[in-house]
């Protein structure tokens, strides 16, 4: 139960190191967006891929090709996806979320920060985080497509506003 061999742990280490190297090499063939956190399908593929590479890691009934394999074929559907998502409206819609207004000049969206499952605490916080005391100073605050915050603040009519961006807390 808590040990079966050294000959278990060797291939537990090889296997890992293998699995790795090759994650390694498939993301950086992939590209820099891979990993980012762009949009909960990004999100997902992250997830999808550690739970690959602990499998291929631990369960000796999966083969270290298989599991490469298997990594290797969510990378291209997530490569796939934002190559698409790029080139057409429609897969953009399935993929990507759009900025949603929280907050203008004054009056808060109820029913987005509802929808969007944000409080106005939250609002408040981000405002605090960008260095903004009073919402006064507020013009906008926008929740951008990767869950973050941005905050607005109001400027002379002249100037463009400062746009902060605050990660969004989970």
């Amino acid at each position: 139960m808590f040990f079966s061999s050294w000959q278990s742990i060797a291939s537990t280490i090889i296997v890992g190191i293998l699995a790795y190297i090759s994650l390694i090499i498939l993301l950086r063939i992939s590209g820099k967006r891979t990993l980012s956190e762009f949009s909960a399908f990004d999100l997902v593929v992250s997830v999808a891929i550690g739970s690959v590479l602990s499998t291929i890691m631990l369960d000796k009934q999966v083969k270290l090709a298989d599991g490469i394999t298997a990594m290797a074929v969510l990378i291209a559907m997530q490569y796939m996806g934002a190559w698409l998502a790029v080139r057409s409206k429609f897969f953009e819609g399935l993929i990507k979320a759009t900025p949603e207004l929280l907050y203008y000049n004054g009056e808060y969206f109820s029913s987005t920060m509802k929808k969007a499952r944000i409080q106005e605490e939250e609002i408040l916080q981000a405002a605090r985080s960008s260095g903004i005391a009073s919402m006064m100073e507020v013009e906008a605050v926008v929740l951008e497509s990767n869950g973050n915050l941005s905050v607005i603040q109001k400027t002379d009519s002249e100037e463009m506003p400062t746009i902060r961006n605050v990660e969004k807390e989970d």
